[in-house]
């Protein structure tokens, strides 16, 4: 018998198209809102998200660090929500992140982020929510209808759209061109499953997930849906740090999962991969220069940055599909609905 076609599946495949869409319809809004970010060159960005929206705010920290030199902070919505605290945000830029736009310790940080000062800019699926309403500048990700509760397309577009602003914000060509070729690569990424790590976690309760510098982001991304998807216990470090205490739980075939872009970091990365396979670990790394780890097939994009997006949509076909063979329904987590909305 035939297995029917998750929703989370044919969202993952939707991904190039959802990209695309966002670079054909979402031009004039993150143009605007580059331009008035340039105008205000703020000293600093606070992020306000939850979950894999979260994630994307940590991937845009990176980012913004990087390719402007503009430091970037978590603020935690209960700060607005449950504090109601005055922050001292003159001369800063708040960026929310919330696909549904609807949880209400998000819309209170966003609102009281522009009484205290700050630009507020929010990447939201639905242009109509609340959050868009709040906050001054608005930018529509464009995804599409996302069902499946396991957030895919909203989370890619999410980083795509926060990228772009950067690179308009940045008027950097290189990273703009990348951009653009992103809905190709990422249809190639769609198509790669990783096999080889699915038949290694088997029956494993636990697994880590690396990263290191903006592919830190989709670590954490990647050890969200293990839990979400698989009812799989992971945990996503830096490969900065896991060798600081986490790795005294590694034992002969221990899963890790390690996702590294084209970068500056991709050597220390490697090294931290091989390191623990030698202690009898499973690893797998997407790059090829690992020595003892396992090199898992991967699409590199047109600039490093933009790296961990294929990585991420890879790591959803892959998830999708050890979800699918321990007989879950990926589109329904136990314990979960599509919109959370907390206080």
């Amino acid at each position: 018998m035939q297995q029917q076609t998750t929703r989370m599946r044919r969202e993952i495949d939707e991904i190039p198209q959802a990209v695309e869409r966002l670079l054909v319809q979402g031009q004039s809004d993150i143009a605007a809102v580059a331009n008035v970010a340039r105008e205000l060159d703020p000293t600093f960005i606070v992020t306000v998200a939850r979950g894999s929206s979260d994630h994307v705010c940590t991937y845009l920290k990176y980012a913004s660090e990087i390719v402007l030199g503009v430091p970037v902070a978590s603020v935690g919505p209960s700060i607005a929500s449950i504090y109601d605290s005055v922050l001292k945000l003159q001369q800063g830029l708040c960026l929310s992140v919330s696909q549904s736009g609807k949880s209400p310790d998000i819309l209170a940080m966003a609102r009281n982020a522009g009484r205290d000062g700050a630009l507020t800019v929010a990447l939201t699926n639905d242009a109509t929510s609340p959050l868009a309403e709040a906050s001054a500048h608005p930018i529509d990700i464009h995804a599409g209808p996302e069902l499946s509760v396991a957030a895919t397309k909203t989370f890619v577009t999410s980083a795509v759209a926060g990228l772009w602003l950067l690179a308009e914000w940045s008027r950097d060509d290189k990273l703009l061109a990348a951009i653009r070729a992103l809905p190709k690569q990422l249809e190639a990424a769609a198509r790669i499953d990783w096999p080889e790590v699915r038949e290694a976690i088997g029956a494993h309760p636990s697994l880590f997930t690396l990263g290191r510098g903006q592919a830190l982001a989709v670590s954490h991304e990647a050890a969200l849906k293990f839990k979400e998807t698989c009812q799989l216990h992971a945990e996503s470090y830096s490969s900065a740090e896991v060798l600081h205490g986490p790795v005294s739980i590694v034992q002969e075939g221990f899963p890790v999962l390690s996702f590294a872009a084209a970068d500056a970091a991709e050597n220390a990365l490697a090294e931290v991969a091989d390191a623990i396979s030698a202690k009898g670990a499973r690893v797998f790394a997407t790059t090829d220069k690992v020595k003892r780890a396992l090199r898992v097939d991967h699409v590199r994009t047109d600039h490093a940055l933009a790296d961990p997006l294929s990585l991420i949509v890879s790591f959803y076909s892959m998830v999708e599909a050890f979800a699918a063979s321990r007989g879950i329904d990926p589109d329904t987590p136990r314990h979960l609905n599509k919109v959370t909305e907390t206080v």
